[in-house]
């Protein structure tokens, strides 16, 4: 009679004891083919996507503003060379509906050498004019040409569209004439005046001019947004590069430490975060009990409204008060986090020990994290200069506009040169040939969003698979070190070169396999992202609610997505199956050893975390007092910054990426020697005949740790 076969686990079948398993397997082929050869397909598309982009677009367009004629402000070698700002003739005209239809303010615009700085309108300039011509000169150089005389009455200038009707007191922002708002005992005002005349016989108030300024801030296109930014790069980036390189060295001094004073650096990773918070709740609550004397330092953020100069915000007591209840906050959750976790804290730090051992016998691996930083730079320049290329592609497209949006010619396209000889010019009165945006009538620029689309999904696909390719080859590398009996001399040479090899050779296809899944859900987080901010006046309860639950359960499984993609990497780099295979195999051997994965419960990524967090601050606390200038005895820093949070920003959050980067071989490692632990301790059971390949003082933490968890 045959012998009745045993239905399959739900938790997958035990490793058994092989004596010829000695670690990563060496005679491999190719998996996932299919999926390797869709991905090279979508590399070449994307290379020729990018020359095509650069064919057709001209990335002069956003560096300089665009008048109402397609001419750029400010560039070099044209007539508008010394005019680098844009200026609305009539700024309430943008408090049309038509603006977010058309995203272009229905108003003349001209490039001018400075925004205006007082109150004027054409009839009082054209009253003066007998008396004092400067007013004539000053007023002419915000019209289309120089006024030689103030002949023209106001309805000729309304209808020829020569000049502005009024002209207020403005600021530069983003190279356009913005309005220059300030509160005076708690009211909006322009140039200290709250009612001024608008040029056409009535009397206007600063809330309607806000109105309409900030109907213009919400159609600013992102290529304009960051000069003053370039400014204040261009000023510090030395101190950034310095910033950098100190937390390059910072982070790779606390590895090497790790390894002797694994236990001492984790008390210090702890002290050093605690406080540095605390010292930035102390400043901040140093800020909010000075501003107290300060006058109109209790308005809020609405009351200040839109500023040029963003210094303001930091003036109020409101900035500061939600500044130190965040820290307040983080500094609260560290503390907790450290209380429920204190009985974790020996098993991480044998962990950690463990790491820096393997790391110490693959040195080559901490040099890895700048190959990959290499890669990620190189995708993320190839996707923002062929966004930049695409949306720069084409001819300047010109519109029909009109103030009050009632022509039945509205939004239709036109020709600046004849347009005053049309018929459509003596239909509607008032209305204008403006420039719109670029674009065309071919193919190409028909499917300028699709391409846009495109450059943003293989974008997403490309780094997924870089932080994959390096996950599989760090594992490799580690597993090569767990798995040599005798270290180091069992650890094959190169191990980090050779697991980089197997997986370029012979998992290109599984590691974009399992990048190309984790594209896909973070390309439906970003549409579901882009849907709300375009819906967002225009969504009842319900939808609301259903839309948030959608983003949390995206947001959940991205994070579930990513953690098995790392296991299954690290059975790829052993065993050198397909990813599913890969995949099916690391989360039953998790699930068979649920209870040791309870007990490891991820502590050691909260030690690194803290790591991150300590380098990134003490570098970001240096940077502070360097740039606000408050260690100028010291060391002089660089003076005259527009924003100083500018270079602040980029040191801390550099300094935390490269923190990141230096701390991610760490968790990487841990992560294979854990999967490795599960693997040896199916596999053998400490004879002679079977002996563990882990560290003895480890296997016995660990033991001790798991028994205890089965006990409760």
């Amino acid at each position: 009679m045959a012998k009745k076969r045993k239905p399959p686990s739900i938790k997958g079948d035990s490793r058994t004891f092989d004596p010829g398993f000695k670690g990563p397997v060496v005679n491999r082929s190719c998996t996932d083919v299919l999926c390797c050869v869709v991905f090279i397909l979508f590399i070449t598309a994307y290379i020729i996507l990018g020359l095509i982009a650069w064919v057709h677009g001209d990335p002069r367009r956003v560096a300089y503003p665009t008048d109402s004629k397609g001419h750029f402000c400010g560039q070099k070698g044209t007539p508008n060379e010394n005019k680098s700002i844009l200026f609305y003739f009539n700024l309430f005209s943008c408090t049309s509906p038509s603006v977010m239809i058309n995203l272009q303010c229905p108003t003349t615009q001209i490039c001018v050498s400075k925004c205006p700085e007082k109150f004027l309108t054409y009839m009082e300039m054209q009253f003066s004019y007998s008396k004092d011509r400067r007013s004539l000169k000053y007023y002419s150089q915000f019209c289309k040409s120089p006024i030689v005389h103030p002949a023209k009455s106001l309805s000729q200038i309304v209808m020829d569209d020569d000049c502005p009707t009024a002209i207020f007191p403005s600021k530069p922002f983003l190279q356009r004439c913005f309005p220059d708002f300030s509160t005076k005992n708690g009211t909006l005002t322009v140039g200290n005046r709250t009612m001024f005349e608008d040029g056409n016989g009535r009397t206007r108030n600063a809330v309607e001019l806000r109105a309409a300024a900030k109907n213009i801030n919400k159609v600013l296109d992102a290529k304009t947004i960051g000069m003053k930014v370039f400014e204040d790069y261009a000023t510090t980036w030395y101190w950034i590069l310095m910033a950098l390189i100190i937390a390059m060295l910072l982070s790779w001094l606390f590895l090497l430490l790790l390894r002797f004073t694994a236990g001492f650096l984790f008390w210090v990773f702890v002290l050093g975060v605690i406080g540095i918070i605390g010292y930035g709740i102390w400043h901040c609550y140093r800020e909010y009990n000075h501003l107290q004397e300060q006058p109109n330092a209790h308005l809020s953020v609405y009351d200040l409204g839109i500023q040029t100069d963003i210094k303001m915000y930091f003036q109020l007591r409101q900035t500061w008060l939600a500044f130190m209840v965040m820290l307040c906050i983080l500094e609260v959750l560290v503390i907790l986090m450290l209380i429920f976790l204190r009985n974790r804290i020996r098993i991480a730090i044998a962990l950690l020990k463990e790491g820096s051992k393997a790391i110490a016998y693959v040195p080559s691996t901490l040099i890895y994290p700048v190959l990959t930083f290499t890669f990620l730079s190189i995708c993320i320049c190839y996707w923002a200069v062929t966004a930049v290329y695409l949306a720069t592609s084409g001819l300047p497209i010109y519109k029909i506009v009109t103030p009050g949006g009632k022509c039945k010619y509205e939004n239709k396209t036109c020709n600046p040169e004849n347009f005053s000889t049309t018929e459509i010019a003596k239909a509607c009165p008032g209305a204008q040939c403006n420039f719109a945006f670029y674009g065309g009538n071919s193919l190409y620029h028909q499917y300028i969003t699709a391409f846009q689309i495109f450059n943003l999904f293989v974008f997403l696909w490309l780094i997924n698979f870089v932080i994959a390719l390096g996950q599989c080859a760090l594992a490799g590398a580690f597993a090569s070190y767990y798995w040599a009996f005798h270290k180091p001399d069992d650890i094959p040479p190169y191990p980090l070169f050779t697991a980089f090899g197997r997986a370029i050779r012979y998992h290109t296809g599984s590691l974009a396999f399992g990048s190309l899944i984790l594209a896909l859900i973070q390309m439906f987080r970003i549409t579901l992202e882009y849907l709300d901010r375009r819906l967002k006046d225009n969504q009842n309860n319900v939808s609301k609610f259903l839309q948030h639950c959608l983003k949390c359960c995206f947001w959940c499984l991205e994070k579930v997505v990513k953690f098995l993609n790392r296991n299954a990497y690290v059975m790829i780099a052993l065993y050198g199956k397909n990813f599913c295979r890969s995949a099916r195999d690391a989360f039953n051997l998790l699930i068979r050893n649920v209870l040791k994965v309870a007990v490891m419960d991820k502590v050691t990524d909260f030690v690194l975390v803290l790591g991150k967090i300590l380098v990134s601050g003490c570098i970001g606390v240096l940077a502070f007092l360097l740039f606000t200038e408050r260690i100028s005895i010291i060391i002089e820093g660089p003076t005259s910054l527009n924003y100083y949070w500018v270079p602040l920003l980029t040191v801390v959050i550099g300094s935390y990426v490269i923190a990141h980067g230096f701390f991610s071989v760490y968790a990487m490692c841990i992560d294979t020697i854990f999967i490795c632990f599960l693997e040896d301790i199916e596999r053998n059971d400490g004879s002679a005949e079977r002996p563990y390949y882990m560290n003895h003082s480890l296997l016995k933490i660990l033991k001790v740790q798991s028994t205890q968890s089965e006990k409760r």
